[in-house]
């Protein structure tokens, strides 16, 4: 699958997921766009996936619009050591056939 780390995350969060094609929203140069516009970008894009910090998203848009699966990472810090150990639940739902197009709210 194609995923998206948000300017939000630590880069090394794309070492966990060695099986599929990740990219930083700074690899794509879209540092800074507003949420509404970084999903139609990763719909333009071909993405399944955007990975995220950002806890206001899920209330801030309407996913009807954005056929693509947001998963929001909530930990009570957004550093890799902490974060590397939500990547397994993350894996679990890329393991699946389809991934809901929904926000997905992936705790410790």
């Amino acid at each position: 699958m194609k995923l998206l780390l948000d300017e939000n995350l630590p880069k090394r969060l794309k070492a966990d997921f060695p099986n599929h094609e990740i990219f930083t929203v700074r690899e794509q140069g879209w540092n800074g766009i507003r949420n509404g516009e970084l999903m139609k970008l990763l719909i333009e894009n071909n993405f399944d996936a955007l990975l995220t910090f950002d806890k206001n998203l899920q209330h801030q848009q309407n996913f009807t619009k954005y056929p693509v699966t947001v998963f929001v990472l909530s930990a009570f810090s957004n550093t890799y050591p902490i974060l590397t150990k939500l990547s397994p639940k993350i894996q679990d739902y890329l393991s699946k056939e389809k991934l809901p197009l929904v926000p997905i709210i992936i705790t410790e």
